[in-house]
C-alpha cells in the first residue's frame, strides 16, 4: 500500500511585519521609555535621599563614572555618541532634580569650552557662561558655582597660560579632566572664492593656519574673542566666514564650507574641572602637582629623580614664570596615580623635602578624548 505524500510545513511563507505595525510598536516602546525614564528619576531621587541621611559626606560618581560601564556593555545599534548622550542628559536631569549643579565656563554658549561642558555635566546643569578665565576661577573661589571649567593646554598649541597662572593665584583644586577632540569648520552663508575675511579666536586660527594659507590665501584673517562670536560676525556680514564648531554654525545659521580644516587630526584641548570638591578615586587616576623650586644648580633634577625612584610616570609637565617675579619659575606636572596610593605617598614627602612650595592641585579620573 502506497504512502500518502505529507505537506510540508517549510513551502509556507513567513509574515511580514508591516509599517503599520512596526508604527504602533515604536509608539508601545516610547511609551515605555517615558514610564521607566520617569520611574528612573523618582529612584534617582530617593537613592539619593537615603544615601546623604545614611553617609552625608559620601561623594556622587560624576556623570562619566555613571554612564561609561552602560556605554562599554551596548552592542548597538545606536551609536556609542548617541547613547552616550541621551544617558548623559537623562542622568543630568535626574540630578537637577536633586540638587542644581552651577558650573562656570568660558563663554559664548556653542564655544569649544560650552561643549566639553555640556559633555561633563549635562545640559540640565545651571551654565554660567563668563568672558575670562580668571572670572572661572574667580567665581569658583568665591563659591557662586560649584565647578568651572577651563581648557588647560592644546595638542596643537600647548598650555593655556591663562589657566596656569590662575592656579598659581587662588586656591581652587581639580577635580577632573575633559578631553574634546576639537574638528574645526570652515562656516559661511557664500561659496569659498568669495570669502574675503575670516573670523575666529586667536588659537583656532593658528589651529587652521596651514589649511588657510592653501586655501584662503587672499583672505584676511580677523580675530574674535571666541569661536561662537566669531560665527555670529560671520552670519551677518556678506563675503566673510567664520571658523568654528558645527553646533555654532547650526545655532547662527551656516553652512559647513569646509569641514575638519585642523592642521592636526588629531586636535584636542584638554580642560580642567575645578572645584572645592574632590574627586573619587576610580582605580585609573591621575593627580597634579604645582611646587616652586630653590634657585639652585640641580634642583629640577633631584626633583625628577624622585619620580624617577618611585617610578611614576609623568603624563605632562610644564614651567610657568611666577606672577610678579622675575627668573623664578613654578612646575605644573601630572602623574597616574592618586594620593593614597603608597608610591605617591612616597614621592609627595620626598618632594616636600625638596621643594619651597608643593600644592596638590588634584587627582582625577583619566579619561579619553570624546569626539
Amino acid at each position: 500500500m502506497a504512502k500518502k505524500s505529507s505537506t510540508k510545513a517549510t513551502d509556507a511563507k513567513p509574515s511580514r511585519t508591516t509599517p503599520a505595525q512596526l508604527k504602533r510598536s515604536l509608539t508601545r516602546l516610547d511609551r515605555e521609555l517615558v514610564k521607566l525614564l520617569n520611574e528612573r528619576a523618582a529612584t534617582y531621587q530617593q537613592y539619593v535621599q537615603q544615601s546623604t541621611q545614611a553617609a552625608p559626606r559620601e561623594r556622587m560618581q560624576s556623570i562619566s563614572e555613571r554612564i561609561d560601564p552602560l556605554v562599554s556593555a551596548s552592542h548597538g545599534p545606536l551609536p556609542e555618541r548617541a547613547l552616550r548622550g541621551a544617558l548623559r542628559e537623562l542622568e543630568s536631569g535626574c540630578r537637577s532634580l536633586v540638587k542644581p549643579v552651577r558650573v562656570a565656563y568660558l563663554g559664548p554658549q556653542y564655544s569649544y569650552s560650552y561643549l566639553a561642558t555640556v559633555s561633563r555635566f549635562g545640559g540640565s546643569a545651571e551654565l554660567q557662561p563668563v568672558t575670562t578665565i580668571a572670572t572661572v576661577f574667580e567665581e569658583v573661589d568665591a563659591q557662586r558655582v560649584d565647578y568651572g571649567l577651563v581648557p588647560i593646554e592644546n595638542s596643537t598649541d600647548g598650555r593655556i597660560v591663562d589657566t596656569l597662572d590662575m592656579f598659581a593665584r587662588l586656591p581652587v583644586k581639580i577635580c577632573g579632566e575633559v578631553q574634546l577632540a576639537i574638528h574645526h569648520n570652515l562656516l559661511g552663508t557664500c561659496q569659498r572664492e568669495q570669502i574675503t575675511t575670516v573670523y575666529s579666536k586667536p588659537q583656532a586660527l593658528s589651529q587652521c593656519r596651514n589649511w588657510l594659507a592653501h586655501n584662503l590665501p587672499q583672505a584676511k584673517l580677523v580675530e574674535m574673542a571666541s569661536t561662537a562670536a566669531a560665527a555670529k560676525r560671520a552670519a551677518d556680514e556678506d563675503g566673510t566666514a567664520a571658523i568654528a564648531s558645527r553646533q555654532a554654525g547650526i545655532n547662527c545659521g551656516l553652512d559647513v564650507i569646509a569641514g575638519n580644516i585642523e592642521d592636526n587630526e588629531h586636535n584636542v584641548t584638554r580642560f580642567a574641572v575645578i572645584g572645592h570638591e574632590p574627586a573619587n578615586k576610580t582605580g585609573d587616576d591621575k593627580t597634579a602637582l604645582m611646587f616652586e623650586l630653590s634657585h639652585q644648580p640641580g634642583s629640577l633634577a633631584d626633583v625628577m629623580g624622585i619620580f624617577k625612584r618611585t617610578k611614576l610616570n609623568l603624563t605632562w609637565i610644564e614651567s610657568f614664570p611666577m606672577p610678579e617675579t622675575p627668573n623664578e619659575y613654578l612646575f605644573f606636572v601630572e602623574l597616574l596615580g592618586h594620593p593614597q596610593e603608597a608610591r605617591v605617598k612616597r614621592a609627595l614627602e620626598s618632594l616636600g623635602k625638596k621643594t619651597v612650595r608643593l600644592d596638590v592641585l588634584g587627582a582625577y579620573a583619566r579619561t579619553q578624548p570624546i569626539d
